[in-house]
């Protein structure tokens, strides 16, 4: 059975930091494709950051120079850093993990809230 297990979201001011796990039972160099969606209630899905397993990586316009996404290979671990958050940036993140020959998996989400 795949694993994706989601932690490090929380409540944060105005201008400060978190860092998103999403750690899995997949081997990382088996996904293709990692992800980090984010959702608000009544707005649809949004697509924040994917990469590929060969490195090329796509921002969205509104989280580019602010986000980072890395993988820790040892740990099977996907992270999102997430620096000068902004109140529009609350949201439920979910992390996604695709593979050609299996399917995608999805974490089970955490709340990022940014507010003073």
């Amino acid at each position: 059975q795949v694993q994706v297990v989601q932690s490090g979201g929380g409540l944060v001011q105005p201008g400060g930091s978190l860092r998103l796990s999403c750690a899995t039972s997949l081997t990382l160099f088996s996904i293709d494709t990692m992800s980090w969606y984010r959702r608000v209630p009544g707005n649809e899905r949004e697509l924040v950051v994917n990469q590929t397993r060969g490195g090329n990586t796509n921002y969205a316009d509104s989280v580019k120079g602010r986000f980072t996404i890395s993988r820790d290979g040892a740990k099977n671990t996907v992270y999102l850093q997430m620096n000068n958050l902004r109140p529009e940036d609350t949201a439920v993140y979910y992390c996604r993990l695709a593979v050609a020959t299996r399917g995608a998996y999805w974490g089970q989400g955490t709340q990022v809230t940014v507010s003073s």
